[in-house]
């Protein structure tokens, strides 16, 4: 019985220092847009972590340079996140979602409880 426990303690102790590994991965690392018109980089704010605008294909467009395009977003599984996401384009903020699988992260903005989402996947760009 005691190993049982000791099994399953271990298990849930593993789960949880997981996590913050997977958010290092994310932390830091500058992403490009699949369109190639934008970089992201990622950095813990509080106990979340917030993206921000670091490059811009198009200086004149709708996007500004610093401008924060994902705040608040927590764990949320297994390389998963979920918070806010601001569309530059239409000045709307969306709930977000985010994915992290390999090299590739993709962002999704939802509406409606998350039945409707438009999702954008980004490429470690350093």
């Amino acid at each position: 019985m005691k190993q049982r426990l000791a099994r399953i303690s271990c298990v849930f102790a593993f789960a949880f220092l997981a996590a913050p590994v997977l958010a290092q991965d994310l932390a830091g690392t500058t992403w490009l847009r699949e369109t190639g018109a934008s970089r992201v980089k990622f950095a813990p704010c509080g106990e979340a972590l917030c993206g921000s605008i670091v490059w811009l294909k198009d200086p004149n467009g709708p996007a500004k340079l610093g401008q924060q395009v994902f705040f608040d977003m927590k764990p949320d599984g297994a390389g998963q996140w979920a918070g806010q996401a601001f569309n530059p384009e239409d000045g709307k903020t969306y709930s977000g979602k985010m994915t992290l699988s390999g090299a590739t992260l993709t962002t999704a903005g939802c509406v409606f409880g998350g039945l409707i989402c438009k999702s954008t996947n980004w490429s470690k760009a350093n």
